[in-house]
């Protein structure tokens, strides 16, 4: 049992199947044609012209930024969002790129205001501000869709382009219950992981633009990003677009279940009523994560690291009866 990430998911049978099965070509050509069926069905679920697909979250906002942004130009991005905290540093690093962080609330969300005073004057002494990075959801907060257009108007206001960091936007779409594609219409561009919840073993799709996503698809070729006969692990992207969405509540319940009764547990503090979709964050006394952790490992059950806070993520391969030992154990444990 492992809940450490969403990421850890094995392929089922059937997308294992659909992989088996799939029609390739060289995708470097553009002759690959389960990539392009990916590629246009994730354009039109989120609403966006084009797509393309690529190996990571990471390299998806990587082309995003870069096609975005040129040397010299700024990104203005929440301080906890994983383009700015987990990425690396790559726009910096690969192009040039600042970054502006901004604070963020426990929503997730950062204050229009706060957008508006991060832009930069039109002075030689500061980078161009350029891009706007949004994020959903964040850390299993969900982001409205009047919290993303509020957004998203802020940085328009001051001639941003709009780029959402959809790492795990269809877990946003099923606790919303509103069509992909409008929770995104205000932004120009979107990245949309397919191996967090959504269980591929890997890939990405960045939506947008035509006129983006061919200059995204030269980033992607610069960073070494072309990918061959990979209809393969794109025919598995397709089975979990159809397949996989809705059953996101499930997992969902099951993380709403762990909460709830770790509540039960004195020496834990959580609080279900911030568990919105399927991360739970515990935290412990000082000293006994480690103790825990080395505990449940023993038992074949892996947590992830922290000091004092533990976050623990539901997904496919984690059932209702899994829910249940893990919280015996824990209760065993502290008892």
């Amino acid at each position: 049992m492992d809940l450490r990430s969403d990421t850890v998911t094995k392929p089922t049978a059937a997308m294992r199947q659909a992989m088996v099965e799939a029609e390739v070509g060289d995708d470097v050509y553009g002759d690959d044609p389960t990539v392009n069926a990916l590629q246009d069905k994730a354009a039109k679920l989120l609403g966006k012209e084009a797509g393309l697909f690529v190996a990571t979250g990471t390299q998806s906002n990587l082309c995003a930024t870069l096609a975005h942004c040129q040397r010299g130009d700024e990104i203005l991005v929440g301080d906890k969002y994983h383009i700015f905290r987990d990425e690396a540093g790559g726009a910096a690093v690969l192009g040039g790129v600042m970054m502006a962080p901004i604070s963020t609330a426990t929503s997730g969300a950062m204050l229009a205001d706060d957008i508006a005073a991060a832009v930069k004057p039109d002075d030689a002494h500061c980078a161009m501000s350029r891009l706007l990075c949004l994020e959903n959801t964040v850390a299993g907060q969900v982001q409205s869709v009047a919290n993303i257009d509020e957004m998203a108007a802020a940085g328009r206001a001051y001639g941003l382009a709009v780029h959402l960091d959809g790492a795990r936007l269809m877990n946003a779409v099923v606790k919303l219950g509103i069509p992909p594609a409008e929770i995104v219409d205000a932004v120009d561009t979107v990245s949309l992981c397919l191996s967090k919840g959504l269980g591929t073993p890997a890939g990405s799709v960045l939506v947008g633009p035509t006129d983006f996503i061919r200059r995204a698809h030269r980033i992607r070729k610069l960073v070494g990003g072309g990918m061959r006969q990979i209809g393969i692990v794109a025919a598995a992207g397709i089975h979990a677009l159809d397949h996989h969405i809705n059953r996101l509540a499930d997992d969902h319940a099951n993380a709403l279940r762990l909460a709830e009764r770790l509540a039960q547990v004195k020496a834990i503090h959580v609080e279900p009523d911030l568990v919105e979709t399927n991360m739970v964050f515990i935290t412990l006394p000082d000293g006994a994560a480690d103790g825990l952790r080395a505990h449940l490992a023993a038992r074949g059950i892996l947590l992830g690291g922290g000091a004092r806070q533990i976050r623990l993520v539901t997904h496919l391969d984690i059932t209702r009866d899994d829910i249940d030992l893990l919280s015996e154990e824990i209760f065993q444990y502290f008892a």
